[in-house]
């Protein structure tokens, strides 16, 4: 799987530099918008929210019909009390693009990250010029120089990273990379299975001044409180919120935004 999403990645972005160059991207953004800054939305008090939206995943198939109204759903999310906006821009795999990350900043005033395997210098400037306050570079998917050059490209046009980690050797990878943001996947990308305890088992080697964000298989308040006792500073959750049929008050839940959630975390 990891092979396949990869190799798409590449093919997707050489079709579209071939429609628009590099050059051309980095023009536009002169006309970019002050970024809004994806890393500090995720340190403020309590466990923050990254609320996402995808259209669907290799592993749960569709997650929307394509009728779904992504401002609706993102304007939900943001009434909701999530700090921040994840938005899927893969189109082979999980059915997203660079359309839904400008109607997805449209919507909404959230720091956005451009979820998508990033492989190539060009989808961070994709992403700076359509939106995105920030992008996720996934260790397993990058060598140590091309995580390192990716990483320092991206700081150097004002995108955050948010760099995702699956075990202890990648962890060690991102820091030398110079990661603020770790993402702890609790998801195999090699079989899709899920297993919260990888953020328990790795919290204990992330260095005090880091910000952790915890992502996949959390979709209630028990998994919650677990991550919050151990000093995660924020959640990824997606499939919950995609089925969810009030997603606002599933944020609210979530999120902590609503009285019940503030006790069961205290």
């Amino acid at each position: 799987m990891m092979d396949q999403l990869i190799a798409g990645a590449r093919e997707g972005v050489e079709a579209r530099r071939a429609e628009l160059p590099q050059a051309d991207l980095e023009a536009r953004l002169s006309g970019r918008r002050e970024d809004r800054p994806f890393n500090e939305a995720l340190t403020r008090p309590g466990l923050s929210l990254i609320a996402e939206f995808k259209r669907r995943s290799p592993s749960a198939g569709a997650l929307a019909p394509d009728s779904i109204d992504l401002a609706a759903q993102v304007s939900a999310y943001e009434r909701g009390g999530a700090a921040a906006l994840s938005v899927l821009t893969d189109e082979r795999h999980f059915g997203g693009s660079l359309a839904d990350l400008r109607a997805a900043r449209a919507a909404c005033e959230m720091p956005i990250i451009r979820k998508d395997f990033i492989v190539d210098p060009y989808q961070l400037y994709e992403a700076a010029v359509n939106g995105a306050d920030a992008v996720l570079l996934i260790a397993a998917a990058l060598g140590d120089e091309d995580l390192r050059s990716l990483y320092q490209e991206a700081r150097s046009i004002d995108l955050d990273c948010l760099v995702e980690v699956h075990d202890a050797e990648e962890l060690d990878r991102a820091l030398e990379a110079g990661a603020e943001v770790i993402g702890i996947n609790n998801r195999n990308l090699d079989d899709m299975s899920v297993d919260l305890g990888t953020t328990f088992e790795l919290m204990p080697d992330v260095p005090a001044g880091k910000t952790v964000v915890a992502e996949s298989g959390i979709s209630g308040r028990a998994e919650l409180a677990e991550l919050d006792r151990v000093g995660v500073d924020a959640v990824l959750i997606g499939g919950a919120l995609m089925a969810a049929k009030d997603p606002e008050a599933k944020v609210r839940e979530l999120a902590g935004s609503d009285e019940s959630t503030r006790e069961h975390l205290v």
